[in-house]
């Protein structure tokens, strides 16, 4: 497998795909159509334009799927961000997550962004997103063994602020379930060949186990 899983499209002080363009063409070299999945968005012909648009900066052509056929043709997929619930529940509304899953799992290149990353992960339970929709299952595409929380944020030590943080929110997950976490901080991405997992892009991440502390992952780090 071939997968590029990104925090988040747009990072303070770059533009929409600018701080991962250099990634996703590499991981698409030799690839000229790309099936995007516009489903955590509302409008999906409006998402589907701007990522239309963006990618044809880099020579790719964009098709907007919205059947089984789009994916099993598919030289590429790419999963856009927005709810990850309304995702999920399109995905099994459409019946895509096994195709999909055959399709990456078949050597398709897969890009997923935010929402499209979390459904790359066994379950969507470690989503940031509010359940605005039901999907029959909070199981996802399972392309990766462990959860992942895009936008990941630490502590602000000065905040008066007196809510749960998110590695509360995460602890919390592992009080019910085992699977280990990476808090993946906006503007970092990872980079999966096979069953080789790296962190590539701007910042660390922070990995969670069960019963233990949370450690840092340096960029260049493996998973």
């Amino acid at each position: 497998m071939q997968l590029l899983l990104i925090s988040s499209s747009i990072v303070h002080g770059y533009g929409f795909l600018d701080h991962s363009e250099p990634d996703i063409r590499q991981l698409l070299a030799g690839v000229r159509s790309v099936a995007f999945v516009p489903f955590a968005q509302h409008d999906h012909d409006a998402y589907t334009q701007r990522v239309r648009e963006r990618l044809a900066a880099m020579a790719f052509d964009v098709a907007q799927v919205r059947e089984r056929a789009d994916v099993e043709s598919a030289e590429a997929i790419f999963i856009g961000g927005g709810n990850t619930f309304r995702l999920l529940k399109t995905l099994y509304d459409r019946d895509l997550i096994e195709p999909i899953r055959t399709r990456v799992r078949g050597g398709a290149p897969y890009i997923g962004s935010s929402a499209g990353t979390n459904v790359a992960t066994p379950t969507i339970k470690t989503t940031n997103d509010m359940p605005i929709v039901y999907p029959p299952s909070f199981d996802a595409l399972g392309l990766v063994p462990f959860q992942i929380n895009p936008h990941y944020l630490d502590p602000e030590p000065s905040t008066t602020h007196q809510g749960e943080t998110r590695e509360t929110r995460i602890r919390e997950f592992h009080e019910e379930n085992d699977t280990p976490v990476v808090g993946l901080r906006e503007g970092s991405m990872l980079r999966v060949e096979d069953d080789v997992v790296t962190l590539i892009g701007l910042r660390p991440a922070r990995i969670f186990r069960k019963g233990e502390d949370p450690v840092e992952l340096a960029v260049g780090e493996r998973v």
